[in-house]
């Protein structure tokens, strides 16, 4: 079995909701008189709900580190692996996510148990945050390195804030990806959090890579259009639009989560 099929086992179309941190110390939004009990708090308030709503996974996301890093610095990792090692969820499989450096996802994912990690770690991009330059090759052979083999990569192909250079279309970085870097799965996202790809696009790819490597929606996901995006996707990322008046940096609603399983979740018609 792949490493995605071994952590969903017996789960058709995973759902696999944010755990959005506060910005995290040294960082311009960080809260400095709540410190980083505060964003602990924050973080194992929104995995519970996100668990009661009924998720299938909660990965965790220095979501709030804005302006974003290429290259963080050893305080974002230790204080990311803290915030995760106190609340992971023991019920459901989680992940990783650190905006933008890869090395930071792994090490936390390593340290705290973790399944999976979702990065950027292929191609060239224009972005935000500059010229913006990946390495896949030592991601992986970190992830050997630190004895994480059973760590899934799932492999972000379009990026939030940022456009490729060069002219190959997505269908065709997908494919590549998959060749030549090894994704445990591919990621489709919207030009930016809360923004999702055409249907078109999420079927491309789908279409471009073989059926055994998973294709997940990674933005956008909404209550009011989840099942056709998942008559395409083999499951979904999802995180702003479960959040207090849908705004990414509010924290989890409930009654939001519980609608956004209930319509994901609900049988085919």
């Amino acid at each position: 079995m792949t490493r995605f099929a071994t952590i969903f086992a017996g789960i058709d179309k995973p759902l696999i909701a944010m755990a959005h941190l506060p910005a995290l110390p040294g960082t311009p939004l960080y809260d400095a008189a709540a410190g980083v009990q505060g964003i602990v708090d924050s973080v194992r308030r929104d995995v519970e709900v996100l668990i009661d709503a009924g998720f299938d996974a909660v990965m965790f996301c220095n979501e709030n580190d804005r302006p974003y890093q290429l290259k963080a610095g050893p305080e974002s990792a230790a204080v990311m692996t803290r915030v995760v090692a106190e609340c992971r969820p023991v019920s459901v499989p989680f992940g990783v996510d650190f905006l933008w450096d890869p090395s930071v996802a792994l090490a936390t994912a390593v340290a705290t148990g973790a399944s999976f990690l979702r990065e950027v770690v292929t191609g060239v991009w224009e972005s935000d945050m500059g010229l913006w330059n990946t390495d896949a090759a030592a991601t992986l052979r970190e992830r050997r390195r630190l004895g994480g083999d059973d760590i899934a990569i799932l492999m972000n192909i379009a990026p939030e804030f940022a456009s490729p250079l060069g002219g190959r279309s997505v269908a065709q970085i997908a494919k590549s990806t998959v060749v030549s870097s090894l994704a445990d799965g591919i990621l489709v996202s919207g030009p930016m959090a809360g923004a999702g790809p055409d249907q078109s696009v999420l079927r491309e790819v789908r279409e471009a890579v073989p059926s055994d490597v998973p294709v997940l929606l990674n933005t956008g996901a909404q209550a009011d259009t989840i099942a056709s995006m998942l008559a395409i996707a083999d499951g979904c990322i999802v995180g702003s639009s479960l959040k207090v008046d849908g705004r990414t940096w509010n924290p989890v609603d409930p009654s939001r989560a519980r609608a956004f399983v209930d319509a994901a979740k609900a049988p085919a018609r």
